[in-house]
């Protein structure tokens, strides 16, 4: 970790975070001037490929010189002299000079995966939690006092939306617009001078796959003298919002990254500042609210990142094969890889080479009885995939996202976030080849059909076609 633990303060997390990227001399800094010193920073150079970032990153060995690293399954951890643990609280020893104090402070294995997801995400520095939920409750308590606002994509993951609508305002005093994030203008028409903090995105929109302009996001928040934070959890390693302006990247690393519907975790992403902050003893959300990571859990994830690269670019090029294939057969889908798609050349401008366009693709039924009723055949007539929340699996995993994962919005929030009450999510998986499982997907699709013929008369077979588009 870079430094010993800052003391909470929000301008200082910015000052720091802004001063290490060279623009501005941190004691002439206050809020009311971040303005100016957001819109100088000079944009940073990376590697383009974030697997060979990761290859860079420091590679632990085992205590006794095992190719894996050693878990350290401590709870606390001893000091040789009582002096130095009044040091350690006071934050002038810490975890870079290898003196720990607690595992819900910092703990070594957790603390190495960190470093890796730094290391992916091109950020100074991360820090891993037990949940995709709680990076993201902590990130916002820790950069939005009580009384400030947020301007955040009106298109989230359902719980995303529920925190910042309903349970951060209740209990936090902190409230939030939700606009057309690609929208620059009704982005800055929602900024509330001297109370919005930050702009809260997710790089491709869960579930309906908008994709962010990063871009062009940041510079909005340069200007106006806010954080972006952007959840890459669909697209790690296809997208580094890092590289692109974003101030923190948030991750459920529960999905894609774990790779195996076994583990929950989180993961935040930023400036050294930023995550020493949030394990301040006396003020910091991560130390104080205990989303701690599981060492276990953490090495299992550290074991997993070396073949992240590979299993994202198969569960692309299935997700591109299916969504191609189904557009043929005239089925309504949305896939930001087809030349279709709305942003399909925004996604293309942001994009890492070679990684695809996501391993996420929807099919709009049209109404959720529609939706339901091929859900059941692609499971339990053809077997293509498994009728599941989630995603990032070596199965593909299929759901109803207005009744499910998008649950928490309400008709209304529904409509302007583009969520068709048939709309099915599936995260494409790699399990079987190809055409095996297309094989699969296409007898689900004839007893569909099969389905129709039977249609009662009073019931024209045109009224419940299956989204094919006419």
């Amino acid at each position: 970790m870079a430094d010993a633990v800052q003391s909470w303060n929000i301008d200082n997390i910015l000052k720091k975070h802004l001063t290490h990227r060279g623009s501005v001399d941190e004691d002439d800094l206050n809020w009311d001037d971040k303005k100016d010193w957001v819109s100088n920073i000079p944009a940073k150079k990376w590697p383009a490929d974030p697997a060979e970032c990761l290859s860079n990153a420091r590679h632990e060995f085992g205590e006794h010189g095992g190719v894996n690293m050693s878990i350290e399954a401590s709870a606390t951890f001893t000091v040789m002299e009582p002096d130095t643990m009044r040091k350690m609280f006071a934050g002038e020893l810490g975890p870079d000079r290898d003196f720990y104090i607690y595992s819900r402070h910092f703990n070594p294995t957790v603390l190495n995966l960190g470093r890796q997801m730094a290391a992916l995400e091109g950020t100074e520095a991360a820090y891993c939690t037990a949940s995709g939920m709680s990076a993201i409750s902590a990130v916002i308590l820790q950069l939005c006092p009580s009384g400030s606002h947020i301007v955040a994509s009106r298109c989230l993951y359902g719980g995303t939306h529920a925190l910042l609508s309903r349970f951060l305002p209740r209990a936090a005093g902190i409230q939030s617009s939700f606009v057309d994030i690609n929208d620059m203008e009704a982005v800055r028409a929602a900024i509330r001078e001297g109370e919005t903090r930050l702009i809260y995105a997710e790089t491709m929109s869960n579930p309906t796959l908008t994709v962010a302009d990063i871009p062009s996001l940041s510079a909005v928040a340069r200007e106006k003298g806010l954080l972006l934070v952007v959840d890459n959890t669909f697209t790690p390693m296809v997208v580094s919002p890092a590289r692109l302006g974003a101030d923190v990247v948030v991750h459920s690393v529960s999905k894609f990254i774990s790779g195996g519907a076994d583990i929950i975790a989180g993961a935040i992403c930023g400036p050294a500042s930023l995550v020493n902050s949030m394990m301040d003893p006396q003020n910091g959300a991560l130390m104080l609210l205990g989303p701690t990571m599981n060492a276990k859990v953490a090495f299992e994830l550290a074991e997993r990142l070396p073949h992240l690269s590979l299993r994202m670019k198969e569960h692309c090029s299935r997700a591109m094969a299916y969504a191609s294939r189904m557009k043929k057969l005239g089925l309504k889908v949305i896939y930001p890889g087809l030349e279709d798609h709305s942003h399909h050349s925004l996604l293309r401008s942001i994009a890492n080479p070679g990684y695809g366009s996501g391993g996420m693709l929807c099919v709009d039924m049209g109404t959720e009885d529609r939706a339901n009723r091929f859900l059941h055949h692609l499971q339990n007539t053809a077997q293509f995939g498994l009728i599941a929340v989630s995603l990032g699996y070596y199965e593909t995993l299929m759901s109803c996202s207005g009744s499910s994962t998008s649950s928490e919005l309400t008709e209304q929030d529904k409509a302007l976030a583009g969520i068709s009450p048939g709309l099915i999510r599936m995260s494409v998986g790699y399990s079987g080849s190809l055409e095996q499982r297309w094989a699969q997907f296409e007898r689900a699709l004839a007893a569909c059909a099969k389905d129709n013929v039977a249609a009662p008369p009073h019931l024209p077979i045109s009224s419940i076609s299956y989204g094919v588009d006419n």
